[in-house]
């Protein structure tokens, strides 16, 4: 999606330290990397470096990159990455595009780890859940989101994989949504009436396939023939970026890896759009 030369890591980190607040170090001594830089690398190793976990990451920065940060050891680098984590949150909120008016929205299966060693994994024991979709069964999260035309995430909500899609219309839509189209299984009478009393937003959904018929303008046609377009997202996530995986060690290296993937997405999704 997006073609990324070496000097574009300066240009990376300049829009990233004026998103942070200055940090005050009151006692001891200041960290080797700045929180800046930290969210840098993480974005670049996602987005140009293409790595699938943070020690791939650290080995590759260590290899290509000494000379643009003081790199401390990879026990110290994991550590610094979950500090930030929250920064990312707030970068990502920052670049979500929740002002559209017109949406798509799905969700989509994000597991953890084979079914058949479901009851082994323990390391998101207790948050994992088993969940069904036209693929069979999942044992994981599920990645809800609406995106706009161009594919920008708009609004973004992770679950177990055992939550129903249309539940989760709250967390992704809001006032600025006009129209939000998802696929059959949006189309529930209560939760569309508890949308439109709630956002004011219209719920464009097929028709179940034992309803015969059911009304629909040019216009909800045109826009049901545009769902496709949030499901190429899902694919690109999974597909290119590794969305799903299953190296995390811990729930918060889960929740990392998720962040720092979807932020990289968002950012060059906008870049495209310039």
């Amino acid at each position: 999606m997006l073609f990324l030369q070496s000097h574009h890591i300066v240009d990376l980190y300049c829009w990233i330290d004026e998103q942070v607040p200055p940090q005050v170090y009151t006692t001891g001594r200041p960290p080797l990397v700045t929180q800046s830089e930290m969210v840098t690398m993480l974005l670049w190793g996602t987005i140009v470096l293409k790595q699938k976990t943070l020690k791939d990451m650290h080995r590759t920065l260590c290899t290509y990159h000494s000379t643009d940060f003081t790199l401390p050891k990879y026990s110290a680098f994991v550590s610094h990455a979950h500090h930030v984590l929250p920064l990312m949150f707030s970068l990502l909120e920052l670049l979500l595009s929740d002002r559209e008016p017109v949406r798509l929205m799905d969700a989509t299966m994000v597991p953890v780890c084979k079914n058949h060693r479901a009851e082994s994994h323990k390391i998101a024991k207790g948050l994992a859940q088993f969940g069904k979709n036209w693929q069979g069964w999942h044992y994981g999260f599920k990645l809800h989101a609406s995106t706009n035309i161009e594919g920008v995430l708009c609004g973004i909500a992770l679950t177990s994989a055992n939550v129903y899609d249309a539940q989760v219309m709250v967390k992704i839509l809001n006032t600025h949504c006009v129209v939000a189209v998802g696929d059959t299984l949006y189309g529930a009478r209560v939760m569309g009436n508890i949308i439109k009393k709630k956002f004011g937003t219209i719920i464009i959904a097929p028709p179940w396939p034992t309803q015969k018929k059911k009304v629909a303008t040019s216009w909800q046609i045109d826009l049901l023939n545009q769902r496709s377009k949030i499901e190429c997202v899902f694919d690109f996530l999974k597909e290119h970026m590794q969305l799903v995986s299953s190296f995390p060690r811990s729930v918060a290296g889960y929740v990392l890896h998720y962040a720092r993937i979807l932020l990289s997405y968002q950012i060059m999704a906008l870049s495209l759009m310039k």
